[in-house]
């Protein structure tokens, strides 16, 4: 979100960000942008925290009143509101937006195969496809080809009863003036142009943002970046290192951790995350910066939708160790259909790990998924060049 709103004031536009009181944002970190806080109930959203869903719902039901007021209080100071701009998970924005007669736009920072996927949702239920068996795991998902059952986010998903009507409700997106994608044409466009098929709004691939306002400062993290690691990437060869990393919200057991970091020891091949003198551990690092390092010759990630956007734009090939929400079908779709990475499956174990990180990183037979990533991180420079599809977009909107 921040991202695109450093994108839009760096075209003339005046930006607030409203927000709630929980996880509110550090404002001088953007010195730039106006910020209103919107109130909240502090006791319904601590008591939900332990529910993703049940925190997301909390937030929507607390916001929904206090925003109107802020946004009826904005207008009555003259203070023209263009558009809102909002997370397709706050849905209830667009209500409150559409009973004031302004413009809302949806902005998606989830892939558009996700959003194509959640809109199969309901077919598939009417088809007798829920609650999925664990018997048609390894199937292909009708009409989500490459998806088997076991990639949708909602297999083995605790609450899956309150994770698809959060699926349903953040669907409907009809009333929405048009919805707005971190993605890129040269990855997703077949599945686009099904989008605004299906939902008659307009679709606008403005990514990767990343990209696009590298000029401009911000900083969106939460979370301390250890910078010294670029000085050890400095020494190392180009394309040597194999950067690991997992995500913030993913978790791993111990036993996990051990054997991925003597997989990456008996490999062979320098790593920024773990063990010995080939490696270099650090509790987070820049990952932009990481990989578009000329050192970084692989990436080991979790594939969520920001990782595998980052890393396929810097033309890095991806190792795939998906654990839950849309990492399944991101890493799906980038060992499958964009074909730049390698899935490891099933329990992690420390000889396949090495195995894989050297098919990825000097094999003959991994030679070709290395290509591929550079030729997409041609495609992705090329669309957000001057008159790229990233621009046109841009002015369409």
């Amino acid at each position: 979100m921040f991202e695109l709103a450093s994108l839009f004031y760096s075209k003339g536009f005046s930006i607030t960000i409203a927000h709630t009181q929980f996880n509110f944002p550090n404002p001088s970190n953007h010195p730039c942008f106006s910020f209103l806080p919107i109130p909240d109930d502090p006791s319904q959203v601590q008591a939900s925290s332990s529910n993703f869903i049940a925190l997301l719902l909390a937030l929507n039901d607390n916001i929904a009143m206090p925003l109107r007021e802020i946004l009826v209080h904005q207008q009555q100071q003259s203070d023209e509101i263009l558009c809102i701009i909002y997370d397709s998970i706050m849905y209830k924005v667009a209500e409150v937006a559409n009973n004031l007669n302004i413009p809302s736009v949806i902005l998606e920072t989830s892939s558009a195969n996700l959003f194509w996927t959640y809109a199969a949702f309901h077919r598939l239920e009417a088809e007798g496809y829920f609650p999925l068996k664990d018997s048609i795991a390894e199937d292909l998902v009708p009409g989500l080809d490459p998806l088997r059952f076991k990639d949708l986010p909602i297999f083995n998903f605790p609450n899956v009863d309150d994770l698809l009507h959060l699926i349903r409700t953040t669907s409907d997106i009809r009333t929405s003036s048009a919805i707005v994608w971190n993605t890129t044409e040269c990855l997703e466009q077949p599945i686009l142009e099904k989008l605004k098929q299906h939902y008659q709004i307009p679709c606008f691939p403005v990514g990767p943002m990343h990209k696009s306002i590298k000029n401009i400062i911000t900083n969106s993290s939460l979370t301390t970046e250890d910078r010294n690691c670029i000085t050890w990437l400095d020494k190392q060869v180009a394309k040597s290192v194999l950067y690991v990393s997992i995500g913030s919200l993913a978790s791993i057991t111990e036993r996990e951790v051990t054997e991925i970091a003597w997989g990456l020891v008996n490999s062979n091949q320098h790593f920024l995350w773990a063990i010995d003198k080939r490696g270099y551990i650090v509790e987070w690092a820049p990952q932009k910066e990481v990989l578009g390092h000329f050192a970084i010759g692989g990436f080991l990630s979790h594939c969520g939708w920001n990782s595998t956007l980052e890393s396929i734009c810097e033309g890095v090939p991806l190792i795939c160790r998906p654990c839950f929400g849309d990492q399944n079908v991101n890493s799906r779709y980038a060992s499958y259909v964009w074909k730049v990475g390698i899935v490891l499956e099933n329990e992690l174990e420390r000889g396949e790990i090495e195995r894989v990180v050297r098919k990825l990183m000097v094999s003959d037979e991994g030679e070709q998924i290395r290509q591929r990533a550079i030729d997409f991180k041609l495609e992705m420079e090329n669309s957000v060049a001057e008159n790229g599809t990233y621009y046109k977009c841009l002015m369409l909107w």
